[in-house]
């Protein structure tokens, strides 16, 4: 991958991940990208590094633009290693006693991380440098989404790198939003289903911060996928849609089975969640990643959760799903429970348990078919997923 200008004296000089398909549990069938960008003006900035081992095939990327040693100085926007696990081979190369800017939490969680003794500087929230023609201010965002979190402004181009937040997941050379066009937006919304939602309230008070600074920004410059240079604001409004949690007129119905009883229950509720007029899909667990799942729950009102019982408890797949929704703390969101059991049937009841932990509203008491469901148990479905969608629809 060659190094592209991006603004003038701005190159990406990233790295592609094609054979990556799962991201600490998150599924990546598009692979990903680990984007680092260099500033070439009196100073030569390098702003973040990429996964430890693509780190050589970064500096052979700068090369083609500049001689690395000729980097003055290199800003880490975020700790996690695929941004900073690069780091101790580029400054190795370039010279240790060479500045690494980063956020206070920054600086005390890369000499965690890293055995060299690197030079360390944290800046200030709000803090801004020259570096020629060109100005860089700080901003911190901490939990955005880890404590070290923090983003780089170029005043001059009005380009925000913006390390985690507005990314994708996503391999390709379609590096630009007009380029790709709204095929990008699928994959922006998984990747904050997964990644940020659980930090929603923060990313509404960040959004607001920046609007008060009054920063024209006018790209985009995330930390994986593709560059917002055309419509910026495309991507900062949907952040803000996803985050006020205000959901559509939508049910999921998220299952799994053992004898396919549950799945005629969950087929039989999404057929009268449909009847209400409200849009629904179900979902068999072990035919759908985790995170797959996630996004669709990103934006319905219901979670509507199917399992057997066995050996008195859910089925562990469903307690996966329950266990990754829960600590994403989706709000404003109606739950429901069913499954079919044969002797104990403890599997509604503790799945209820789940959603309102969650902090869901229950809508119904949940619904329990002992074995194979017969033409009255399927209508009995029927009707729950009326239920459901009538509350769906108040």
């Amino acid at each position: 991958m060659k190094p592209v200008e991006i603004a003038k004296g701005v190159y990406h000089v990233g790295v592609h991940d094609w054979n990556i398909r799962d991201f600490h549990g998150y599924s990546t069938e598009k692979g990903t990208s680990y984007n680092a960008f260099l500033i070439v003006d009196e100073k030569i900035v390098l702003i973040d590094t990429v996964k430890k081992e693509f780190a050589d095939q970064l500096l052979a990327n700068i090369a083609q633009v500049v001689d690395p040693k000729k980097i003055d100085m290199v800003i880490s926007n975020h700790t996690e290693m695929d941004h900073s696990g690069g780091l101790p081979r580029v400054m190795h190369y370039i010279g240790e006693d060479k500045p690494v800017l980063c956020s206070k939490m920054g600086k005390k969680n890369l000499s965690q991380h890293f055995s060299q003794n690197l030079n360390y500087r944290a800046v200030e929230n709000g803090e801004e440098i020259s570096v020629g023609s060109r100005n860089l201010v700080f901003l911190e965002t901490r939990m955005l989404h880890w404590p070290d979190s923090m983003f780089t402004f170029d005043k001059t181009n009005g380009i925000l790198f913006s390390s985690d937040a507005f990314g994708q997941h996503y391999a390709g050379y379609e590096m630009f939003d007009d380029v790709i066009g709204n095929a990008v937006m699928p994959h922006a919304k998984k990747y904050f289903a997964n990644i940020l939602l659980l930090y929603a309230p923060k990313i509404l008070k960040l959004v607001e911060q920046v609007t008060q600074m009054g920063l024209d920004i006018r790209m985009i410059c995330p930390d994986h996928g593709i560059i917002w240079r055309t419509d910026p604001a495309k991507i900062i409004n949907a952040y803000v849609a996803w985050s006020r949690q205000e959901p559509l007129n939508k049910a999921v119905v998220v299952y799994d089975t053992m004898w396919k009883s549950t799945r005629v229950m969950a087929e039989a509720i999404a057929d009268g969640i449909a009847e209400a007029g409200v849009a629904v899909k179900p979902i068999h667990i072990r035919s759908s990643h985790r995170s797959e799942i996630m996004t669709e729950l990103l934006d319905a009102r219901a979670f509507v959760f199917g399992s057997p019982t066995l050996n008195n408890n859910i089925f562990p797949t469903v307690a996966d799903v329950l266990t990754y929704v829960k600590g994403l703390k989706p709000k404003n969101r109606l739950g429901a429970a069913f499954g079919s059991y044969g002797w104990s049937g403890e599997s509604v009841k503790i799945i209820q348990a789940e959603l309102e932990a969650m902090g869901a509203q229950i809508i119904d008491k949940g619904l329990r078919i002992q074995y194979v469901p017969d033409a009255d148990a399927v209508a009995q479905c029927v009707d729950f997923g009326r239920r459901i969608g009538q509350a769906v629809n108040e």
